[in-house]
């Protein structure tokens, strides 16, 4: 089978098989926000070889996410981070059907957004949107990868149905945003995080195991990973 495989793909054997090749080609994937998680998010599972891949974002690019966010450039401050998202999908790999979706997330809106996903990605900056989004992803039966930073500091959870993961990890906390404000976005903390994220995403979608039930602490300052269970 793994003659089938494109040569694009060919460096992905003996750490994916074949047939993982062919389950990741078939799912079907929504990362919701295409800044400094999800952009790092959507450039990774279009080169691995995830070929259904759905980008939520209304937000504009400005001179301040030049320093992180993968997909801003000088030249398209101002203009929509889902239309930069498919533009560079569109460069690094054409066999990716990517849909942007220029909407800001809301209750409403989400069960039909994210309805007919295999994953969704949890690339946002708001603590209330994550549970709410948390929430619409349980109804719907499909799991969710929470991926945040702050400063040199990450975290990422594998959420699944009905596991009540990540309101534990945020405590019932009315607050939109976390410490993120205070200690500030680094490049290389956004990139290792929606690295891990991209990990489980992949895990999943070809039926390997996935930390569960717990939360993945990154430490980049003191190179320290811990997983903590809840």
């Amino acid at each position: 089978m793994s003659d089938f495989i494109k040569p694009r793909y060919k460096r992905n054997l003996n750490a994916l098989s074949a047939p993982d090749m062919q389950k990741l080609h078939n799912g079907k994937v929504c990362v919701v926000g295409a800044g400094g998680l999800g952009g790092y998010i959507v450039e990774l599972l279009a080169r691995i070889g995830v070929l259904h891949i759905t980008v939520v974002d209304y937000d504009l690019f400005e001179s301040g996410n030049l320093n992180r966010q993968l997909f801003s450039e000088e030249s398209n401050m101002g203009s929509y981070k889902a239309d930069a998202a498919i533009d560079r999908v569109a460069r690094i790999n054409s066999d990716v059907a990517i849909n942007g979706i220029k909407e800001k997330l809301t209750q409403n809106n989400a069960p039909k957004i994210i309805a007919g996903h295999h994953v969704v990605m949890d690339a946002l900056d708001n603590i209330q949107t994550r549970l709410m989004l948390a929430n619409v992803c349980a109804k719907l039966n499909i799991p969710m990868i929470h991926g945040s930073i702050a400063g040199w500091y990450g975290q990422v959870a594998c959420i699944f149905p009905g596991d009540g993961t990540l309101g534990k990890i945020f405590g019932g906390t009315k607050k939109e945003h976390g410490v993120e404000n205070e200690l500030g976005n680094l490049p290389f903390t956004a990139s290792a995080v929606a690295s891990v994220q991209c990990a489980e995403c992949v895990k999943i979608l070809t039926g390997k195991d996935v930390v569960k039930n717990s939360v993945i602490r990154i430490d980049l300052l003191n190179c320290e990973y811990d997983t903590i269970s809840l």
